[in-house]
């Protein structure tokens, strides 16, 4: 009879001579627009969701939140899936059980004023997860902000290094609020730092809602992420933003704001994804998830991402974003 120690070496080795080249993996990000429960904490700013609140929320109303998103993750049939504007893990745990796909939950409470986290939803059969935390994000303001999740998985024998990102919204003037968006994008550089330092090949996969465009400093300069993949590792910049089809693309983008098509959501990768090494990103992969019935058809918001809400009112779409993803592969 085997010790359990040895068993353990044996099947590690039995891993490591396994041909695992050619497997898959597809990565998503979602701003899934104010998934919240029907009650209201005292201790965020949470209430016009609860019952008896300004949207007048019924359960019905949440029980059609929950089938819309369902709905769209379903049809995305992802690996991974980044979420953000989620208010708990309750409510994570009832869209889970509204998807098809037996996904596990990866979140943490943030100190955000209205609640809202992000978090990772992820196959157990693709990946395995090593290590995940919260990242604080400190603002000059001194107000709390969302976290940036960060997880290291394997997949492929490999470590895949994922953060998930809300930054700081626009939300009392786009000017003023620069700096909120510049120090979210300095704390996710020093931690991709931190990883690259000990291994420059490293395969990274951001994804997150920005609440700035590709061109924007936060993004380009703070975090040093460039469309150009020719700039990648010139200068301050670090990484590979792969939206650039997207940027001010007029038949559609993830994002709709005063009639221009944005990049507010984003996926973004190191290096190391771009070799031929381990992990690589599977070319024109990236895409937005996209479809009639997903956007407004039609009149002043024709093309506009179909939202479940249009402040009090109920429009009973989808979000005020769309789904985007892409694909990696073992080498």
């Amino acid at each position: 009879m085997l010790y359990p120690k040895l068993k353990l070496i044996i099947f590690v080795l039995l891993l490591m001579i396994t041909n695992v080249s050619g497997e898959t993996l597809k990565i998503a990000f979602w701003n899934i627009e104010n998934l919240f429960d029907l009650l209201d904490d005292p201790h965020t700013n949470d209430n016009e969701f609860a019952i008896d609140g300004k949207k007048n929320v019924t359960q019905e109303i949440y029980d059609l939140k929950l089938k819309n998103m369902a709905e769209v993750i379903d049809a995305l049939d992802t690996d991974i899936l980044g979420l953000c504007e989620i208010e708990n893990r309750f409510v994570l745990k009832e869209l889970n059980s509204a998807v098809a796909r037996d996904y596990k939950i990866i979140h943490y409470d943030s100190p955000d004023n209205r609640g809202i986290d992000v978090a990772l939803l992820y196959d157990p059969q693709k990946i395995t997860i090593i290590h995940s935390e919260p990242v604080p994000v400190t603002l000059p303001t001194g107000r709390p902000t969302r976290d940036i999740l960060y997880v290291d998985a394997i997949f492929a024998q490999t470590d895949l290094h994922l953060f998930v990102n809300h930054w700081p919204s626009k939300y009392g003037g786009a000017e003023k609020s620069i700096p909120l968006r510049a120090a979210a994008a300095e704390t996710l550089r020093k931690k991709v730092e931190s990883i690259l330092i000990h291994d420059r090949d490293s395969e990274i996969v951001i994804m997150g809602d920005l609440n700035d465009e590709p061109i924007d400093p936060s993004v380009s300069v703070h975090l040093g992420a460039s469309m150009d993949l020719d700039q990648v590792g010139k200068g301050e910049t670090i990484l590979w933003n792969v939206m650039k089809p997207w940027h001010r693309n007029k038949e559609g983008s993830t994002y709709k704001y005063s009639g221009k098509n944005m990049v507010y959501d984003h996926l973004i990768i190191s290096l190391g994804l771009t070799d031929n090494l381990r992990l690589k990103w599977v070319q024109n992969s990236a895409g937005v998830f996209d479809g009639e019935k997903y956007r407004q058809q039609g009149g002043k918001y024709d093309g506009y991402p179909f939202r479940f809400w249009a402040g009090n009112r109920l429009l009973g779409g989808y979000s005020d974003h769309m789904p985007i993803y892409l694909k990696i592969e073992s080498k």
